[in-house]
Protein backbone atom coordinates (compact mmCIF):
# COMPACT_ATOMS: atom_id res chain seq x y z
CA UNK A 1 0.00 0.00 0.00
CA UNK A 2 1.21 3.49 -0.82
CA UNK A 3 2.53 5.94 1.95
CA UNK A 4 0.04 7.88 3.59
CA UNK A 5 0.64 11.38 1.79
CA UNK A 6 -1.48 14.83 1.59
CA UNK A 7 -1.28 17.67 -0.60
CA UNK A 8 -1.10 21.11 1.28
CA UNK A 9 -1.22 24.42 -1.05
CA UNK A 10 -0.17 22.22 -3.96
CA UNK A 11 2.68 21.12 -2.56
CA UNK A 12 2.55 16.49 -2.09
CA UNK A 13 3.55 16.13 1.49
CA UNK A 14 4.11 12.95 3.49
CA UNK A 15 1.84 12.05 6.72
CA UNK A 16 4.51 10.41 8.63
CA UNK A 17 5.84 10.26 11.44
CA UNK A 18 2.10 11.75 12.58
CA UNK A 19 0.28 9.91 14.81
CA UNK A 20 -2.94 8.05 13.53
CA UNK A 21 -4.56 10.67 15.98
CA UNK A 22 -3.12 13.82 15.01
CA UNK A 23 -5.48 16.36 13.84
CA UNK A 24 -5.16 18.10 10.31
CA UNK A 25 -4.92 21.47 12.44
CA UNK A 26 -1.60 20.16 14.56
CA UNK A 27 -0.41 18.74 11.69
CA UNK A 28 -0.15 21.77 9.62
CA UNK A 29 1.35 23.92 12.54
CA UNK A 30 4.25 21.29 13.08
CA UNK A 31 4.97 22.38 8.78
CA UNK A 32 5.35 25.76 9.42
CA UNK A 33 1.63 26.96 8.54
CA UNK A 34 0.23 28.75 11.61
CA UNK A 35 -2.12 30.86 9.37
CA UNK A 36 -4.66 27.81 10.98
CA UNK A 37 -5.24 28.49 14.82
CA UNK A 38 -6.50 26.60 17.63
CA UNK A 39 -9.05 28.91 19.19
CA UNK A 40 -11.49 26.11 21.04
CA UNK A 41 -10.21 22.43 19.51
CA UNK A 42 -14.56 21.31 19.08
CA UNK A 43 -15.48 23.09 16.06
CA UNK A 44 -17.19 26.62 17.34
CA UNK A 45 -14.92 28.89 16.19
CA UNK A 46 -13.97 28.19 13.28
CA UNK A 47 -9.85 29.72 13.62
CA UNK A 48 -8.51 26.18 12.18
CA UNK A 49 -11.05 26.01 9.24
CA UNK A 50 -9.08 25.12 5.84
CA UNK A 51 -9.99 24.46 2.38
CA UNK A 52 -10.84 20.81 0.78
CA UNK A 53 -11.55 19.37 -2.29
CA UNK A 54 -14.48 17.54 -2.14
CA UNK A 55 -16.87 16.10 -4.92
CA UNK A 56 -19.36 18.81 -6.06
CA UNK A 57 -22.86 19.05 -6.25
CA UNK A 58 -23.19 21.16 -9.44
CA UNK A 59 -19.38 20.87 -10.67
CA UNK A 60 -16.94 18.04 -10.28
CA UNK A 61 -15.18 19.57 -7.51
CA UNK A 62 -16.19 22.20 -4.62
CA UNK A 63 -13.66 23.70 -1.89
CA UNK A 64 -15.34 22.49 1.17
CA UNK A 65 -14.00 24.59 4.47
CA UNK A 66 -13.54 22.19 7.04
CA UNK A 67 -12.62 22.37 10.90
CA UNK A 68 -9.18 21.10 10.78
CA UNK A 69 -9.32 20.75 14.74
CA UNK A 70 -11.39 17.86 14.26
CA UNK A 71 -10.19 16.01 11.36
CA UNK A 72 -7.62 13.70 11.79
CA UNK A 73 -4.98 13.94 9.33
CA UNK A 74 -4.86 10.27 8.07
CA UNK A 75 -8.41 11.14 6.63
CA UNK A 76 -7.20 13.36 4.15
CA UNK A 77 -5.01 10.79 2.89
CA UNK A 78 -4.53 11.28 -1.29
CA UNK A 79 -6.59 14.87 -0.81
CA UNK A 80 -5.92 18.13 -1.06
CA UNK A 81 -6.31 20.96 1.43
CA UNK A 82 -5.79 24.82 0.76
CA UNK A 83 -4.60 26.68 4.13
CA UNK A 84 -5.11 30.37 4.21
CA UNK A 85 -1.61 30.81 3.55
CA UNK A 86 -2.06 28.72 0.29
CA UNK A 87 -4.79 31.12 -0.50
CA UNK A 88 -2.50 34.10 -1.55
CA UNK A 89 -0.72 34.24 -5.48
CA UNK A 90 3.09 33.86 -4.82
CA UNK A 91 4.85 36.78 -6.59
CA UNK A 92 7.58 36.17 -9.09
CA UNK A 93 11.75 37.22 -8.47
CA UNK A 94 11.14 38.13 -4.64
CA UNK A 95 7.87 40.38 -5.58
CA UNK A 96 5.06 40.30 -2.89
CA UNK A 97 2.86 37.70 -3.10
CA UNK A 98 -0.63 39.30 -4.13
CA UNK A 99 -3.92 38.39 -1.62
CA UNK A 100 -6.98 36.43 -2.18
CA UNK A 101 -9.70 38.64 -3.12
CA UNK A 102 -11.44 37.87 0.27
CA UNK A 103 -7.91 38.64 1.92
CA UNK A 104 -8.14 42.00 0.49
CA UNK A 105 -11.56 42.75 1.27
CA UNK A 106 -10.93 41.78 4.89
CA UNK A 107 -8.25 43.94 4.99
CA UNK A 108 -9.21 47.20 3.30
CA UNK A 109 -12.48 47.18 5.35
CA UNK A 110 -10.84 46.45 8.47
CA UNK A 111 -12.15 42.92 9.27
CA UNK A 112 -9.05 42.11 11.50
CA UNK A 113 -7.88 43.43 14.40
CA UNK A 114 -5.99 41.18 16.06
CA UNK A 115 -5.76 38.79 13.33
CA UNK A 116 -6.43 35.63 15.32
CA UNK A 117 -9.30 34.21 13.67
CA UNK A 118 -8.62 36.14 10.61
CA UNK A 119 -7.15 33.12 8.87
CA UNK A 120 -10.11 30.96 9.50
CA UNK A 121 -12.72 33.50 8.69
CA UNK A 122 -10.38 33.75 5.18
CA UNK A 123 -10.78 30.23 4.50
CA UNK A 124 -15.04 30.26 4.99
CA UNK A 125 -15.37 33.11 3.13
CA UNK A 126 -13.17 31.61 0.21
CA UNK A 127 -15.56 28.45 0.82
CA UNK A 128 -18.71 30.40 -0.06
CA UNK A 129 -16.57 32.81 -2.72
CA UNK A 130 -16.15 29.35 -5.05
CA UNK A 131 -19.84 28.29 -4.66
CA UNK A 132 -20.06 27.33 -7.91
CA UNK A 133 -24.31 28.22 -7.57
CA UNK A 134 -23.38 32.11 -5.56
CA UNK A 135 -23.54 34.26 -8.74
CA UNK A 136 -27.61 32.58 -9.34
CA UNK A 137 -28.26 34.04 -5.89
CA UNK A 138 -26.84 37.24 -6.26
CA UNK A 139 -29.19 40.18 -5.81
CA UNK A 140 -29.70 43.77 -7.11
CA UNK A 141 -26.79 45.34 -9.63
CA UNK A 142 -27.00 48.65 -7.16
CA UNK A 143 -25.11 46.78 -4.55
CA UNK A 144 -27.80 46.72 -1.68
CA UNK A 145 -28.19 44.12 0.45
CA UNK A 146 -31.25 41.64 -0.15
CA UNK A 147 -34.02 42.91 1.78
CA UNK A 148 -35.41 38.93 2.80
CA UNK A 149 -33.42 38.42 5.75
CA UNK A 150 -30.37 40.36 5.37
CA UNK A 151 -28.30 37.73 5.74
CA UNK A 152 -27.62 37.41 1.52
CA UNK A 153 -25.67 40.03 0.15
CA UNK A 154 -26.40 41.59 -3.39
CA UNK A 155 -23.30 39.18 -4.70
CA UNK A 156 -24.95 36.39 -3.65
CA UNK A 157 -22.49 35.40 -0.28
CA UNK A 158 -24.87 33.62 2.50
CA UNK A 159 -23.93 34.74 5.74
CA UNK A 160 -24.56 31.14 7.02
CA UNK A 161 -21.04 30.16 5.80
CA UNK A 162 -19.85 31.87 8.75
CA UNK A 163 -21.89 30.61 11.08
CA UNK A 164 -18.73 28.68 12.74
CA UNK A 165 -16.71 31.63 13.00
CA UNK A 166 -16.68 33.75 15.98
CA UNK A 167 -14.02 37.02 16.22
CA UNK A 168 -13.81 38.39 19.67
CA UNK A 169 -12.56 42.11 18.92
CA UNK A 170 -13.19 42.96 15.34
CA UNK A 171 -17.16 43.17 15.15
CA UNK A 172 -19.47 41.58 12.89
CA UNK A 173 -20.01 44.06 10.40
CA UNK A 174 -17.06 45.22 8.60
CA UNK A 175 -16.15 41.09 8.16
CA UNK A 176 -20.30 41.04 6.47
CA UNK A 177 -19.20 44.12 4.37
CA UNK A 178 -16.38 41.98 3.22
CA UNK A 179 -18.42 39.26 2.35
CA UNK A 180 -21.05 41.14 0.90
CA UNK A 181 -18.34 42.94 -1.56
CA UNK A 182 -16.41 40.51 -2.87
CA UNK A 183 -16.94 39.58 -6.47
CA UNK A 184 -16.60 36.28 -8.31
CA UNK A 185 -13.66 34.41 -9.30
CA UNK A 186 -11.54 35.87 -12.17
CA UNK A 187 -11.38 33.37 -15.04
CA UNK A 188 -7.81 32.89 -14.75
CA UNK A 189 -8.42 32.25 -10.77
CA UNK A 190 -6.70 28.39 -9.87
CA UNK A 191 -8.85 27.42 -7.51
CA UNK A 192 -12.24 28.50 -9.74
CA UNK A 193 -10.65 26.34 -12.49
CA UNK A 194 -9.87 23.72 -10.33
CA UNK A 195 -13.52 22.91 -9.73
CA UNK A 196 -13.97 21.70 -13.31
CA UNK A 197 -11.67 18.74 -12.70
CA UNK A 198 -12.63 15.70 -10.25
CA UNK A 199 -11.33 15.65 -6.81
CA UNK A 200 -8.83 13.64 -6.15
CA UNK A 201 -10.69 9.83 -5.79
CA UNK A 202 -10.69 8.48 -2.06
CA UNK A 203 -7.70 5.95 -1.44
CA UNK A 204 -7.45 3.10 0.72
CA UNK A 205 -5.54 3.75 3.91
CA UNK A 206 -3.88 1.83 6.52
CA UNK A 207 -1.87 4.13 8.52
CA UNK A 208 -0.03 2.58 11.91
CA UNK A 209 2.10 4.35 13.85
CA UNK A 210 3.64 2.20 17.50
CA UNK A 211 0.02 0.29 18.12
CA UNK A 212 -2.79 2.17 16.56
CA UNK A 213 -4.27 2.49 13.03
CA UNK A 214 -6.00 4.39 10.98
CA UNK A 215 -7.94 2.76 8.26
CA UNK A 216 -10.06 3.33 5.09
CA UNK A 217 -11.40 0.50 3.65
CA UNK A 218 -12.22 0.85 -0.18
CA UNK A 219 -16.16 -1.05 -0.05
CA UNK A 220 -18.30 -1.57 2.37
CA UNK A 221 -17.79 -5.43 2.21
CA UNK A 222 -14.35 -4.65 3.35
CA UNK A 223 -15.40 -2.09 6.24
CA UNK A 224 -17.86 -4.65 7.75
CA UNK A 225 -15.27 -7.45 7.55
CA UNK A 226 -12.78 -5.43 9.12
CA UNK A 227 -15.26 -4.40 11.95
CA UNK A 228 -16.04 -8.31 12.49
CA UNK A 229 -12.98 -8.37 12.78
CA UNK A 230 -11.73 -5.48 15.03
CA UNK A 231 -15.19 -4.91 17.07
CA UNK A 232 -13.53 -2.48 19.18
CA UNK A 233 -12.54 0.14 16.43
CA UNK A 234 -13.63 3.67 16.45
CA UNK A 235 -16.11 4.45 13.19
CA UNK A 236 -15.49 7.76 11.95
CA UNK A 237 -17.23 9.81 9.11
CA UNK A 238 -17.03 13.40 9.92
CA UNK A 239 -15.17 13.15 12.90
CA UNK A 240 -17.35 15.88 14.32
CA UNK A 241 -17.69 13.75 17.33
CA UNK A 242 -14.84 12.03 17.85
CA UNK A 243 -12.26 14.53 17.21
CA UNK A 244 -14.15 16.47 20.54
CA UNK A 245 -13.21 13.37 22.30
CA UNK A 246 -9.66 12.87 20.54
CA UNK A 247 -8.99 17.25 21.67
CA UNK A 248 -10.31 17.38 24.93
CA UNK A 249 -10.90 14.18 26.62
CA UNK A 250 -7.20 12.89 25.37
CA UNK A 251 -9.58 9.65 24.10
CA UNK A 252 -7.13 7.68 21.87
CA UNK A 253 -8.27 4.52 20.25
CA UNK A 254 -6.19 1.37 18.84
CA UNK A 255 -8.00 0.88 15.54
CA UNK A 256 -9.60 4.09 13.76
CA UNK A 257 -12.00 2.89 10.63
CA UNK A 258 -12.87 5.83 8.51
CA UNK A 259 -16.43 5.48 6.37
CA UNK A 260 -17.00 8.93 5.08
CA UNK A 261 -16.17 7.99 1.34
CA UNK A 262 -17.38 4.63 1.05
CA UNK A 263 -19.58 4.73 -1.98
CA UNK A 264 -22.23 2.57 -0.95
CA UNK A 265 -22.75 5.39 1.95
CA UNK A 266 -22.74 7.93 -0.38
CA UNK A 267 -25.67 7.69 -2.19
CA UNK A 268 -29.18 9.85 -2.40
CA UNK A 269 -31.92 7.91 -4.35
CA UNK A 270 -35.68 9.97 -4.96
CA UNK A 271 -37.94 7.35 -5.58
CA UNK A 272 -41.70 6.85 -5.41
CA UNK A 273 -42.24 5.58 -2.09
CA UNK A 274 -39.54 6.30 -0.54
CA UNK A 275 -35.83 8.87 -0.44
CA UNK A 276 -32.86 7.02 0.51
CA UNK A 277 -30.10 8.76 2.13
CA UNK A 278 -26.52 7.46 2.54
CA UNK A 279 -25.31 7.93 5.79
CA UNK A 280 -21.96 9.57 4.49
CA UNK A 281 -23.14 11.90 3.17
CA UNK A 282 -23.13 15.36 4.79
CA UNK A 283 -25.60 17.32 5.95
CA UNK A 284 -24.45 20.34 3.50
CA UNK A 285 -24.43 17.27 0.45
CA UNK A 286 -28.11 16.94 1.17
CA UNK A 287 -29.55 19.98 2.00
CA UNK A 288 -27.82 20.83 -1.76
CA UNK A 289 -29.02 17.86 -3.38
CA UNK A 290 -32.79 17.52 -2.24
CA UNK A 291 -32.97 21.60 -2.51
CA UNK A 292 -36.23 21.63 -0.37
CA UNK A 293 -37.68 18.72 -1.80
CA UNK A 294 -38.50 17.50 2.33
CA UNK A 295 -39.34 20.74 3.93
CA UNK A 296 -39.00 19.48 6.98
CA UNK A 297 -35.44 19.09 6.79
CA UNK A 298 -34.77 21.65 4.81
CA UNK A 299 -35.85 23.60 7.88
CA UNK A 300 -33.26 21.56 10.53
CA UNK A 301 -30.19 22.18 8.39
CA UNK A 302 -29.70 26.03 8.66
CA UNK A 303 -30.59 25.38 12.79
CA UNK A 304 -27.61 21.99 12.91
CA UNK A 305 -24.58 23.61 14.19
CA UNK A 306 -22.66 25.97 11.87
CA UNK A 307 -21.64 25.20 7.94
CA UNK A 308 -18.19 24.30 8.79
CA UNK A 309 -19.81 21.39 11.02
CA UNK A 310 -22.77 20.79 8.52
CA UNK A 311 -19.74 20.56 5.98
CA UNK A 312 -18.23 16.92 7.51
CA UNK A 313 -21.31 15.64 10.22
CA UNK A 314 -23.34 12.99 8.56
CA UNK A 315 -26.96 11.83 9.27
CA UNK A 316 -25.34 8.24 10.01
CA UNK A 317 -22.96 9.90 12.52
CA UNK A 318 -25.34 11.91 14.04
CA UNK A 319 -27.71 8.72 14.80
CA UNK A 320 -24.79 6.58 15.32
CA UNK A 321 -23.61 8.19 18.56
CA UNK A 322 -27.23 8.05 20.23
CA UNK A 323 -26.83 11.47 21.89
CA UNK A 324 -30.73 12.35 23.45
CA UNK A 325 -29.94 15.95 22.43
CA UNK A 326 -29.09 15.56 18.95
CA UNK A 327 -31.27 17.34 16.30
CA UNK A 328 -31.69 15.20 13.32
CA UNK A 329 -33.36 12.31 15.41
CA UNK A 330 -36.64 14.39 16.50
CA UNK A 331 -37.02 15.22 12.29
CA UNK A 332 -36.39 11.45 11.71
CA UNK A 333 -38.61 10.37 14.22
CA UNK A 334 -41.36 13.07 12.74
CA UNK A 335 -40.74 11.64 9.07
CA UNK A 336 -41.08 7.80 10.13
CA UNK A 337 -37.76 7.11 8.58
CA UNK A 338 -36.25 3.98 9.51
CA UNK A 339 -32.06 3.21 9.55
CA UNK A 340 -30.34 0.67 6.92
CA UNK A 341 -27.91 -1.15 9.22
CA UNK A 342 -25.49 -3.36 7.42
CA UNK A 343 -22.67 -5.98 8.91
CA UNK A 344 -20.98 -8.90 7.08
CA UNK A 345 -24.17 -10.51 7.22
CA UNK A 346 -26.21 -8.69 4.71
CA UNK A 347 -28.53 -5.72 5.69
CA UNK A 348 -31.43 -5.03 8.12
CA UNK A 349 -33.94 -2.31 8.08
CA UNK A 350 -35.26 -0.87 11.35
CA UNK A 351 -37.89 2.16 12.32
CA UNK A 352 -35.85 4.70 13.81
CA UNK A 353 -38.95 4.55 16.13
CA UNK A 354 -37.51 1.28 17.55
CA UNK A 355 -33.76 2.32 16.94
CA UNK A 356 -32.93 4.10 20.38
CA UNK A 357 -32.82 1.67 23.61
CA UNK A 358 -31.33 4.18 26.17
CA UNK A 359 -28.66 6.77 26.75
CA UNK A 360 -25.97 6.46 23.75
CA UNK A 361 -27.71 3.28 23.12
CA UNK A 362 -29.12 1.51 20.12
CA UNK A 363 -30.34 -1.97 18.57
CA UNK A 364 -26.99 -1.59 16.34
CA UNK A 365 -25.05 -4.53 17.14
CA UNK A 366 -21.13 -4.57 17.01
CA UNK A 367 -20.05 -5.28 13.68
CA UNK A 368 -22.62 -3.17 12.40
CA UNK A 369 -22.90 0.09 10.28
CA UNK A 370 -25.69 2.38 9.34
CA UNK A 371 -25.64 2.49 5.86
CA UNK A 372 -28.51 4.64 5.05
CA UNK A 373 -32.02 6.50 6.03
CA UNK A 374 -34.93 5.49 4.47
CA UNK A 375 -37.88 8.21 4.68
CA UNK A 376 -40.81 7.03 3.24
CA UNK A 377 -43.20 9.11 0.84
CA UNK A 378 -45.52 10.68 0.80
CA UNK A 379 -44.52 13.42 3.14
CA UNK A 380 -46.78 14.93 5.61
CA UNK A 381 -48.07 18.84 4.48
CA UNK A 382 -48.07 20.38 7.54
CA UNK A 383 -44.66 20.44 9.46
CA UNK A 384 -42.45 22.27 11.96
CA UNK A 385 -38.98 22.09 13.93
CA UNK A 386 -38.74 24.30 16.82
CA UNK A 387 -35.36 24.48 17.99
CA UNK A 388 -35.21 26.16 21.36
CA UNK A 389 -31.39 26.81 22.80
CA UNK A 390 -29.68 30.41 24.45
CA UNK A 391 -28.27 30.75 20.62
CA UNK A 392 -30.20 31.78 17.48
CA UNK A 393 -27.64 29.37 15.31
CA UNK A 394 -24.79 27.60 16.47
CA UNK A 395 -26.02 25.86 19.57
CA UNK A 396 -27.06 23.17 21.97
CA UNK A 397 -30.72 22.41 22.02
CA UNK A 398 -32.60 22.62 25.16
CA UNK A 399 -35.54 21.50 23.39
CA UNK A 400 -35.94 20.22 19.74
CA UNK A 401 -39.33 19.40 18.14
CA UNK A 402 -40.46 18.22 15.19
CA UNK A 403 -43.98 18.18 13.62
CA UNK A 404 -45.41 16.21 10.27
CA UNK A 405 -49.54 16.19 10.27
CA UNK A 406 -51.78 15.29 7.51
CA UNK A 407 -54.66 17.56 8.36
CA UNK A 408 -57.66 17.02 5.83
CA UNK A 409 -60.64 18.91 5.55
CA UNK A 410 -60.20 20.30 9.55
CA UNK A 411 -59.18 17.23 10.59
CA UNK A 412 -56.03 15.37 11.45
CA UNK A 413 -55.83 12.73 10.21
CA UNK A 414 -52.12 11.66 11.21
CA UNK A 415 -49.78 13.24 14.07
CA UNK A 416 -46.02 12.36 14.10
CA UNK A 417 -44.34 14.20 16.64
CA UNK A 418 -40.56 13.71 17.33
CA UNK A 419 -38.76 15.13 20.72
CA UNK A 420 -35.02 15.75 21.76
CA UNK A 421 -33.46 16.74 24.79
CA UNK A 422 -36.38 15.61 26.91
CA UNK A 423 -35.88 11.85 28.01
CA UNK A 424 -32.43 9.52 27.90
CA UNK A 425 -33.21 9.05 24.26
CA UNK A 426 -35.13 10.91 21.26
CA UNK A 427 -38.70 9.85 21.71
CA UNK A 428 -41.88 10.02 19.41
CA UNK A 429 -44.65 12.12 21.49
CA UNK A 430 -47.17 8.98 21.58
CA UNK A 431 -49.77 10.46 23.86
CA UNK A 432 -50.01 13.79 22.43
CA UNK A 433 -50.05 12.19 18.93
CA UNK A 434 -52.96 10.41 20.40
CA UNK A 435 -55.00 13.51 21.48
CA UNK A 436 -54.41 14.81 18.36
CA UNK A 437 -55.21 12.21 15.76
CA UNK A 438 -59.18 12.17 14.43
CA UNK A 439 -60.10 15.32 15.52
CA UNK A 440 -61.12 18.55 14.75
CA UNK A 441 -57.78 20.93 13.64
CA UNK A 442 -58.83 23.75 16.31
CA UNK A 443 -57.76 25.75 18.98
CA UNK A 444 -59.75 23.87 21.57
CA UNK A 445 -57.86 20.57 20.08
CA UNK A 446 -54.61 22.03 20.21
CA UNK A 447 -54.80 23.51 23.80
CA UNK A 448 -55.46 20.01 24.83
CA UNK A 449 -53.20 18.30 22.90
CA UNK A 450 -50.37 20.63 24.10
CA UNK A 451 -51.31 20.16 28.18
CA UNK A 452 -50.41 16.36 27.32
CA UNK A 453 -46.91 17.22 25.17
CA UNK A 454 -45.60 19.06 28.22
CA UNK A 455 -46.33 16.01 30.08
CA UNK A 456 -44.19 13.84 27.62
CA UNK A 457 -40.82 12.69 28.44
CA UNK A 458 -38.75 13.13 31.56
CA UNK A 459 -37.33 16.22 31.38
CA UNK A 460 -34.09 17.09 33.42
CA UNK A 461 -33.19 20.37 34.14
CA UNK A 462 -29.65 21.19 33.70
CA UNK A 463 -27.55 24.31 32.88
CA UNK A 464 -28.97 24.56 29.59
CA UNK A 465 -32.68 25.03 31.20
CA UNK A 466 -34.83 24.06 33.96
CA UNK A 467 -37.23 20.71 33.73
CA UNK A 468 -40.11 22.96 33.74
CA UNK A 469 -38.74 25.61 31.04
CA UNK A 470 -38.21 22.47 28.39
CA UNK A 471 -42.03 21.45 29.59
CA UNK A 472 -43.40 24.63 28.76
CA UNK A 473 -41.50 24.53 25.72
CA UNK A 474 -42.97 21.46 24.78
CA UNK A 475 -46.35 22.79 24.91
CA UNK A 476 -45.79 26.06 23.35
CA UNK A 477 -44.23 24.24 20.41
CA UNK A 478 -47.56 23.34 19.76
CA UNK A 479 -49.79 26.16 19.80
CA UNK A 480 -46.79 28.08 17.77
CA UNK A 481 -47.91 25.68 15.32
CA UNK A 482 -51.12 25.76 15.29
CA UNK A 483 -50.71 29.41 15.05
CA UNK A 484 -48.76 29.90 12.01
CA UNK A 485 -51.17 27.32 10.11
CA UNK A 486 -53.92 29.04 10.85
CA UNK A 487 -52.37 32.38 9.61
CA UNK A 488 -51.67 30.86 6.55
CA UNK A 489 -55.07 30.49 5.95
CA UNK A 490 -57.54 33.10 4.41
CA UNK A 491 -60.44 34.31 6.90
Amino acid sequence: MVAARITVNGKDTPIAPAAPHTTVLDFLRERGLTGTKEGCAEGECGACSVLVARPGVHRPTDWVAVNACLVPVAALDGQEVVTSEGLATAGEGGTPAALHPVQQELAVRGGSQCGYCTPGFVCSMASEYYRPDRCAHAGPADGAVRADDGEHGPNGFDLHALSGNLCRCTGYRPIRDAAFAVGMPAEDDPLARRREQSPPAPVATRYAQGDRTFLRPESLAEAVRLLRERPEAVVVAGSTDWGVEVNLRSRRAGCVVAVDRLPELRTLHVGPDRIEIGAAQTLTEIERRLGGEVPLLAELFPQFASRLIRNSATLGGNLGTGSPIGDSPPVLLALEASVVLADADGEREVPLADYFTGYRQSVRRPGELIRAVRVPLPLSPVTAFHKIAKRRFDDISSVAVAFALDVEDGTVRTARIGLGGVAATPIRALATEAALEGRPWTARTVEAAARVLRTEGTPMGDHRASAGYRSAMLGQSLLKLYARTTEAVPS
